[in-house]
């Protein structure tokens, strides 16, 4: 047996991945705020934000690193990718002999062509028809953001609680509680995507990525045709299937000694696994593969019990797997308060529209989790299915900033456009409606006026009531929707105050600034 070499290849794979997994993590946990958005840029080069953003360069770049290099989008940039391979190599972890088997766990299976493709077609012709939400149950950077800002960043935030309480018991608070935040739908969303991960990465490796995930469907596409693969040296391999076994593609086939491009993500573990060097990444353009090719044509076509027994059960997997990421709409109901006539959500200042919204948002949650005042949450079924787990304005104990335009900057799919400070400031989500009826200055005849303090815009303000009382009244043009106002009222249940939303926003004026009286001083006042 010859000694094993360093493999620079898979060494450098993996520091691509870290490199670019570890600033996404955390920016998604990161709940004190400091890292800076600049790291929203590797959102942005996600295949699915970069599609539905329409950067058509970015696109073009993605394919041309698949077709020289193959699958390094689905190993190094794909967040749920790398996700998938550290619970790999959890599951490689515990006693040698353990270890030893579950390291030699793979093994080859022939591509479910007619699935992953249909798949495909169908979330492709769903998505142009502005039905987003299968793209959206089966997304991996998507899927990604829901599983850190509803699993990791929980816990982030449990364990820092834990710490900050026993060092506050030694009189030292660098540390402070923080409230943790779930939403039971995009909670039971992330759980299930988490554990399709975790189970599929189990028992069948990257069966997601090569079955299931529209992305990587649509990068076997190109990646069949790769100018640099995976290859055999048939004078040097003896079939040992060491490099079969530790495939997590299942896409080497060690008896024919081939190497299935379309379904392979480039991870380099094969190639370290080989201890006669028999299996080298090299230029090898598809004419050159030619007889290989025919290899694993005459395989396909003779058929075999045992083929359409594989292919059955992958067919119930992916399926069950499918199923099982649709939240159940009985756990979801509770996520939020129907707020008098509200029926259609309220939308950040930048997503223009409801329906443009809905189209290209994907419930990653990265607004969610970058909001200041925390005023953005996941919605469950309550808006129907066409919304499912996408982000909302809820003012039952927060409201928009005035100036903020952090969604609007970190949004990688640009359902929320960005937007200035100044523009904000005229961009009219829904308006405030006052019911008289339920506002204590009318029930109980007590002073308030919380609404009108906290109205940044001027759009309520207080009229002459009863005697030294004044009600609020509010002007609609002025009105923005921020929910300075709903969020401060305090009758409950049901706020006297509500913003009711616009499916299609509007523009608001600009409140008038009062004149400043220059007044000329002649002499001392005393």
């Amino acid at each position: 047996m010859r000694k094993k070499t360093i493999n620079i290849l898979k060494v450098l794979r993996v520091i691509l991945a870290v490199i670019i997994f570890a600033p996404l993590l955390l920016f998604f946990i990161d709940f004190t705020d400091i890292l800076p958005n600049v790291s929203s840029i590797l959102q942005e080069i996600q295949l699915l934000p970069v599609i539905l953003t329409g950067a058509g360069i970015m696109l073009i770049v993605h394919f041309l690193l698949t077709l020289f290099f193959g699958r390094i989008y689905c190993s190094v940039i794909c967040p749920a990718g790398i996700l998938m391979d550290v619970f790999n190599r959890i599951s490689c972890l515990g006693k040698k002999k353990q270890r030893k088997k579950k390291k030699n766990r793979f093994h080859y299976h022939k591509p479910a062509n007619r699935l992953r493709y249909a798949i495909l077609g169908i979330t492709v012709l769903l998505t142009v028809g502005g039905m987003t939400e299968l793209c959206l149950l089966l997304d991996p950077y998507s899927n990604f953001g829901r599983i850190a800002t509803n699993i990791f960043r929980p816990v982030a935030v449990w364990v820092n609680n834990i710490l900050a309480g026993i060092l506050s018991s030694k009189g030292i608070y660098s540390l402070y509680n923080i409230t943790i935040r779930i939403s039971t739908a995009a909670f039971i969303s992330a759980t299930v995507a988490f554990s399709v991960f975790a189970v599929m990465v189990f028992f069948r490796g990257r069966l997601f990525c090569n079955t299931i995930c529209p992305a990587g469907a649509l990068l076997s596409l190109v990646s069949r045709y790769s100018l640099f693969r995976i290859t055999f040296d048939k004078n040097k391999c003896n079939k040992c299937s060491l490099c079969e076994k530790t495939c997590k593609a299942e896409a080497i086939d060690s008896k024919n000694m081939t190497v299935d491009a379309s379904r392979c993500v480039t991870c380099f573990n094969c190639t370290s696994a080989c201890n006669r060097n028999s299996l080298k990444y090299t230029f090898a353009p598809p004419g050159s593969l030619k007889v290989a090719k025919d290899a694993e044509a005459k395989s396909v076509i003779k058929p075999s019990s045992v083929t359409v027994s594989e292919s059955r059960r992958s067919f119930i997997t992916t399926s069950a797997a499918i199923a099982g990421s649709i939240p159940l709409s009985a756990l979801a109901k509770g996520d939020g308060d129907e707020n008098h006539e509200k029926r259609i959500p309220l939308t950040p200042p930048g997503s223009l529209n409801i329906e443009r919204f809905k189209d290209l948002c994907t419930g990653c949650h990265l607004c969610v989790v970058q909001c200041p005042t925390h005023v953005l949450h996941p919605a469950g079924l309550k808006f129907g299915l066409g919304y499912m787990l996408k982000p909302y304005m809820s003012y039952e104990d927060s409201y928009c900033n005035y100036g903020c335009t952090v969604c609007s900057e970190i949004c990688p799919t640009n359902a929320i456009k960005p937007i200035t400070s100044e523009d904000k400031k005229t961009i009219q989500i829904g308006i405030a409606n006052f019911y008289r009826d339920l506002c204590v200055v009318y029930t109980e005849e007590n002073d308030c006026g919380a609404c009108s303090e906290h109205c940044p815009s001027q759009a309520v303000h207080m009229v002459p009531y009863k005697g030294t009382l004044t009600i609020p009244k509010v002007e609609p043009e002025l009105c923005i929707g921020c929910g300075g106002c709903e969020s401060i009222c305090p009758v409950r249940p049901e706020r006297a105050i509500v913003v009711v939303p616009h499916s299609v926003h509007q523009t608001a004026e600009l409140p008038t600034e009062e004149e400043v009286q220059e007044v000329e001083i002649d002499d001392f006042g005393f």
